[in-house]
């Protein structure tokens, strides 16, 4: 029996000769200098370094050989393979920080060019305009005064001289709370601020009063279940209902320019006597399309006048309510919606623009504080 082959060439087997496998490697190192991104280094890497490269190929013939063979050739393909890697690792952080260098020029913001600033949020119109209606009566002196808008009956009908058959107490007008016959209601008006302000302040009492009120409205174009007024009180000895016109038309001409006028027209209203209906001069024509059909006028339908709330003398029966003596003292009292005041100031021509929330609505009349 003969021995082993000792002397057999690994050169022998083609794929294992010394000059082939350096020719693979070569051919991998110039494929991977001619890479120019890191999406090409992987096709490279598959190429030259993956299970079907050549050099991976070549490894498979190892098993072909002698024993006394297979390490030399083992040595010499593991050698070339990881001159392969090498040069694939060194080429790929070449490539990341080139690709590093890129994003950042290509991503470089100049801090030092302007940009228009950004809204943080914005404040609803009619919370700025209840604001602006509070500043004008407190640099007249009047203090601003809040009640709770769940309030007693009493309070919000009774002590305001409204008999208990008015149309205004039943449920077609009124949110009762559990039922008609608990004695509590969401209000309907600002005026229990009112009463609340004669049961609580000394006298002389000039308070302005702004709030939400509810009522069982339909929402529309020119209603709303839910929406905010404002009312005044004062009582004082001596007070006319001059002190009362006056008052109207400082606050007028501050709403809507000025030069802006007030009228008052006859009206019945329970709490005040005599009572009136407050109109203010149109504020886009200034009376000058009544009669003059060449300059009509949409906002007051040509008559130079707008309806815009009531007032009155305070009813001495509300006075004595409170314990006030009608004898020495006399009050003014008047209301208005705010929403119906920023549609005038603004021209906005459907209330529900002023509860969907749309920002878009919101941001016309910016960010005033």
């Amino acid at each position: 029996m003969s021995g082993p082959n000792t002397q057999f060439d690994p050169k022998q087997v083609a794929a294992l000769d010394g000059q082939a496998i350096e020719d693979m490697v070569q051919q991998a190192i110039d494929a991977i200098a001619g890479a120019t991104s890191l999406s090409e280094l992987k096709e490279v890497r598959l190429a030259h370094a993956g299970d079907r490269a050549p050099l991976a190929l070549a490894n498979r013939e190892i098993g072909a050989l002698a024993p006394a063979a297979k390490a030399e050739a083992g040595k010499r393909v593991g050698f070339a393979r990881s001159r392969i890697k090498e040069a694939l690792d060194a080429r790929q952080d070449v490539l990341e920080r080139e690709r590093d260098i890129k994003v950042l020029l290509d991503e470089a913001v100049d801090v030092t060019v302007p940009v228009p600033g950004l809204p943080v949020g914005g404040r609803h119109p009619l919370t700025t305009l209840m604001e602006r209606i509070c500043d004008v009566f407190v640099a007249m002196g009047y203090d601003v005064a809040e009640g709770p808008e769940v309030e007693a009956e009493w309070i919000n009908f009774d002590a305001l001289n409204v008999p208990p058959d008015h149309p205004a107490r039943t449920m077609q007008d009124t949110f009762y709370v559990e039922g008609s016959d608990s004695g509590i209601v969401l209000r309907t008006q600002t005026s229990p601020i009112q009463i609340r302000a004669m049961l609580e302040h000394p006298l002389p009492i000039y308070v302005v009063a702004p709030g939400r009120v509810f009522r069982t409205d339909e929402l529309d174009a020119t209603h709303t279940p839910v929406f905010h007024q404002v009312e005044g009180l004062a009582v004082d000895r001596n007070l006319t209902m001059a002190d009362l016109k006056g008052t109207l038309d400082h606050f007028a001409a501050e709403m809507f320019g000025q030069g802006i006028v007030t009228r008052l027209r006859p009206s019945y209203f329970p709490f005040t006597e005599p009572s009136a209906e407050l109109d203010v001069q149109c504020f886009v024509c200034r009376g000058d399309s009544v009669g003059n059909p060449d300059r009509p006028c949409r906002t007051c339908g040509s008559e130079g006048w707008i309806e815009w709330g009531g007032c009155g003398m305070v009813n001495p029966r509300v006075l004595a309510a409170v314990g006030i003596d009608s004898s020495q003292y006399r009050g003014f009292a008047f209301g208005m919606g705010i929403e119906r005041t920023l549609m005038f100031r603004n021209g906005v021509t459907d209330m529900r623009d002023m509860v969907e929330g749309d920002l878009r609505f919101t941001a016309a009349f910016g960010l005033e504080s």
